[in-house]
């Protein structure tokens, strides 16, 4: 019974920091909606931030799982494609992670050391796929120009979302489907003639 009303007030304090922003939802809140007395949520989690560490390691669990390559083969154009869907399925599942990252991280030095982490290992898989797509002979591309598209991957990637409330978006949902394609347009100027085309109708059908 205890894990079940600990597996609740996670699920709820997600759902409610996703709709209202985690600034705005105190421990209160998060009691009432789940019709329990503030203590009984203190006898689980210490206070707010406990709640998003506990949450930020859901988040840091998913995360590793989607960042999981294609094996021993070389990757090809729909291994990114799908590995971007999984990545960026974990951002809008916690996206108020990435629309708060500053406020959290600043706040939190665990937090900002596991992010750390978090970017490094998004970065080498950035480069170890752009580096297969090479050795494959779909894309050509310099060590500097793979690093540097790396980069570009992850902060387009990690601020995508708040880039897109500043511009007004009102869907995020929407807002992540265009994110996953600004990502894959990274590639394109790298991108065989063949392959370039391939990833043109990909991303038409995608819109469509």
């Amino acid at each position: 019974m205890a894990r079940d009303t600990r597996q609740r007030i996670l699920d709820t304090s997600l759902a409610m920091f996703n709709e209202q922003g985690q600034a705005n939802v105190t421990t209160n809140h998060i009691a009432d909606e789940l019709g329990i007395s503030p203590g009984n949520l203190y006898y689980h989690f210490r206070n707010k931030d406990d709640i998003i560490e506990q949450l930020f390691s859901r988040y840091e669990e998913a995360l590793d799982a989607a960042l999981s390559g294609p094996g021993e083969r070389l990757p090809e154009l729909e291994d990114i494609w799908m590995q971007l869907h999984l990545v960026f399925e974990c951002i809008w599942t916690y996206r108020f992670l990435y629309r708060d990252l500053v406020d959290i991280l600043s706040r939190n030095r665990r937090l900002r050391l596991r992010f750390a982490r978090i970017l490094k290992r998004a970065a080498d898989n950035a480069s170890g796929v752009m580096r297969g797509l090479v050795m494959a002979g779909l894309m050509r591309a310099s060590a500097d120009e793979i690093e540097g598209t790396a980069t570009n991957i992850l902060v387009l990637s990690t601020f995508w979302l708040n880039y897109a409330a500043a511009r007004g978006d009102n869907d995020e949902h929407s807002a992540i489907r265009q994110g996953i394609v600004q990502v894959m347009l990274l590639l394109a100027p790298f991108l065989r003639d063949g392959e370039r085309l391939h990833l043109n109708h990909l991303v038409q059908a995608y819109r469509m």
